[in-house]
């Protein structure tokens, strides 16, 4: 028989929003969060850029409201960007109250930067460039120091637990080890997909395995084509690719190709600072054209070590100085707009199941997430998130303690292959420009791939049913928006203003 554990509350995810989830509902019970692979690994730890908020003088949540809905190109959820840019100030001030090292000026305020498609300056940052890695370690602090928070690292979960149409937990592998983890509220915070390709700025964990736990169990999905795919990746044969925040570019640091030609200036009145979307196909097309692409931050020179002294460092471990070099660029996969469908209270469809963060779909990003709004989301959305789950009444009945045991994989080699292929196809035919005939093809080589798979290749199945669903909603919406586009549909269409692909 398998082990078993019971907890008040489960955790998936050690990102922002689990982490964020997880403090919040210790007040009220007992926690269990479990992690891939250790609590520090997750993409927040990542994110460079900061987090949006209304915060600073001339600044308002009517403006950063105008401004997200914009970013979102007639797709977001009006009521879920209100809750966002309302709850937004209060919980980023909580959590400096909580102990994040966030910037501030002489006065005490908070030195707020510009990003693309931001009318004002209202993102706050922590150590210039290292904003995720200081919210990151602020709340694992706070985690760690919680005697009724339980942590289960290298725990990879399998399967969600449903008995009589409601969650009631997830079959998962702890260090190779069968073990069931029953709770009266499960929460999904298990972030994004980015190493579905081939080019990406997520962390290798980030392989879609919470849409497809959730698919397989019947829970809601909408919105899957809407990857957004970030500008300017330090170019290297890197996996995952090192980030240069938008923030560069916010401070004036200018794109050219090979040629020393500007070329956003004459793409959109924004240059530069256009939304990712078309900033990033932008790119892509000058290297369609056989041209590399370049940021120019030499403007900076001054002022570069103390506004980025992260990029600096990263850029100068590979041989280059921004301060006088040029910086090869390049789009690569950042963030899913897509996933599990919630409610205002980060409820899915699924009674007793709750998501949050990357993993969700609140409606706040639409089809194009407005930069830093994703560390806001899943402070705003797990905060919402603890405080409804805290009202689930503790489960009365459970399901029978299953007999079953953690599938071994092999031959890991042939696994990471078949990964690797996954990644190509998903780059080649359903990254920043698609059309039918290549999403098509994509379709058939992911059938073949996981035709291929073995039983314990956990990742890379969960990886084929996440790029599948990717696929199929890319090939249904005939049109192009936000982060999806497609050459065969090049323009936006009227009927789908509004529209949703659910699953």
């Amino acid at each position: 028989m398998t082990d078993r554990i019971r907890t008040r509350f489960l955790v998936v995810g050690s990102g922002i929003a689990g982490l964020q989830t997880a403090w919040r509902a210790s007040d009220h019970g007992e926690v269990y969060v479990l992690t891939k692979r250790t609590l520090k690994d997750s993409a927040t730890a990542y994110a460079q850029g900061g987090i949006a908020a209304a915060l600073g003088a001339g600044d308002s949540t009517e403006l950063h409201r105008q401004d997200t809905l914009a970013a979102g190109a007639a797709l977001c959820d009006a009521a879920a960007v209100e809750v966002l840019v309302a709850e937004g100030p209060d919980r980023v001030r909580e959590l400096a109250s909580a102990g994040a090292n966030f910037d501030m000026d002489g006065a005490g305020h908070f030195t707020l930067g510009k990003e693309a498609a931001h009318s004002r300056k209202r993102i706050v940052h922590a150590k210039g460039d290292q904003t995720g890695a200081e919210v990151a370690r602020a709340l694992i602090h706070r985690v760690t120091e919680r005697p009724n928070i339980t942590v289960l690292e290298t725990a990879r979960v399998l399967d969600l637990i449903v008995d009589g149409g409601r969650c009631c937990g997830v079959r998962v592998n702890v260090a190779g080890k069968a073990v069931e983890l029953i709770a009266d509220a499960t929460v999904l915070a298990a972030g994004g997909s980015g190493q579905l390709y081939r080019y990406t700025t997520n962390p290798l964990v980030a392989t879609g395995d919470g849409y497809a736990i959730a698919h397989r169990a019947g829970v809601k999905l909408a919105d899957m084509e809407f990857v957004q795919f970030h500008p300017t990746a330090l170019e290297t044969p890197e996996n995952p690719l090192a980030l240069i925040s938008e923030a560069v570019r916010g401070e004036g640091a200018i794109l050219v190709n090979d040629r020393g030609k500007r070329f956003m200036s004459k793409k959109h009145k924004l240059a530069e600072l256009a939304p990712r979307d078309i900033v990033a196909r932008e790119i892509f097309r000058e290297q369609m054209a056989g041209r590399r692409v370049w940021l120019d931050a030499t403007k900076q020179s001054r002022t570069f070590a103390r506004r980025f002294p992260g990029i600096l460092a990263l850029c100068l471990a590979r041989g280059i100085d921004p301060r006088r070099d040029l910086i090869p660029v390049t789009p690569a996969a950042h963030y899913m707009m897509g996933g599990i469908v919630t409610d205002l209270a980060g409820r899915s469809s699924l009674e007793r199941l709750y998501a949050c963060g990357e993993v969700s779909r609140t409606g706040v990003h639409g089809a194009n997430r407005l930069a830093s709004n994703s560390l806001l989301e899943g402070l705003v959305f797990a905060e919402r998130v603890a405080r409804d789950a805290v009202n689930q009444p503790r489960l009365k009945r459970v399901p029978r303690r299953g007999d079953w045991k953690v599938a071994t994989l092999r031959d890991r080699g042939a696994a990471q292959v078949a990964a690797d292929e996954i990644r190509r196809v998903m780059w080649e035919h359903a990254g920043i420009d698609r059309d039918a005939k290549g999403l098509k093809a994509a379709t058939r080589a992911l059938e073949t791939i996981r035709s291929r798979l073995t039983a314990g290749a956990t990742e890379e199945h969960n990886m084929v049913e996440t790029a599948l669903l990717i696929v199929a909603s890319a090939l249904l919406r005939r049109e192009s928006r936000g982060g999806h586009f497609r050459s065969d549909f090049p323009k936006p269409k009227r009927k789908w203003k509004g529209k949703h692909i659910e699953w």
